[in-house]
């Protein structure tokens, strides 16, 4: 079976899911989650059986610079068979909070695939992407159910952004986007160099924030913004 390089995410887990009869599988992973300001979003990146090698220096986007996660980005888009990024704005993070923000869009993103996936690697320890109890009826008007239909079998992995490939992919497809976005808006506000933190929360940011308030693109409900 094909590997990557040492200490570089590989196949090996997608490998142990196509044994067990996968056609296509999804990594997913998310970006923007401790950002002040812009939306949270969600990548996600889909593999066949028929994979070949992954792009020779594919990592998790943390690990790369900028310039890195651009070069690698057409070669993700070759490499994987579909891919998506769903996104869910600062005021819905400011009012449903950010786990079921998250889940938001990663169910958006699920729906934007032409390919439906037998099984989804989840980037983290917990399964946020499926919906608690009292939460079902919110995606009700916006998502398709077959986009999570029972058919669709999620596996949550600790660290799979640094060690499968499909979700480090993954990760790559949405940081990028989501970059770009905040670039978009940086354009906008430029007092808060968006373009260059993407709305973390950079000392240059939080000066900004503390000159001149916050903007529509705020995470107003989070604790920086609390008097």
């Amino acid at each position: 079976m094909p590997r990557a390089k040492k200490n570089r995410p590989n196949l090996d887990f997608e490998t142990k899911l196509f044994e067990r009869g996968a056609k296509l599988i999804a990594g997913m992973d998310e970006v923007g989650r401790g950002c002040l300001a812009g939306p949270v979003s969600v990548g996600v990146a889909v593999i066949s059986i028929e994979w070949v090698n992954p792009p020779e220096n594919l990592a998790d986007s943390k690990l790369l610079t900028h310039q890195q996660r651009e070069e690698l980005l057409p070669l993700v888009k070759t490499w994987v068979k579909d891919f998506a990024v769903g996104h869910a704005t600062n005021a819905e993070i400011d009012e449903i909070g950010l786990t079921r923000a998250l889940r938001r869009a990663g169910r958006r993103a699920l729906t934007q695939l032409a390919t439906k996936p037998d099984y989804l690697i989840l980037d983290g320890k917990h399964n946020w992407l499926m919906p608690e109890k009292e939460t079902q009826n919110m995606f009700a008007e916006e998502i398709d159910d077959g986009a999570m239909s029972a058919e669709l079998k999620i596996f949550t992995q600790i660290k799979a952004d640094f060690t499968c490939a499909s979700v480090a992919a993954a990760s790559i497809v949405a940081k990028t986007t989501r970059d770009q976005m905040m670039i978009e808006l940086s354009k906008e506000f430029p007092n808060y160099l968006w373009a260059e933190n993407k709305g973390y929360a950079a000392p240059e940011h939080l000066e900004a924030i503390k000159n001149h308030g916050a903007t529509k693109y705020h995470r107003v409900s989070w604790k920086t913004f609390q008097k």
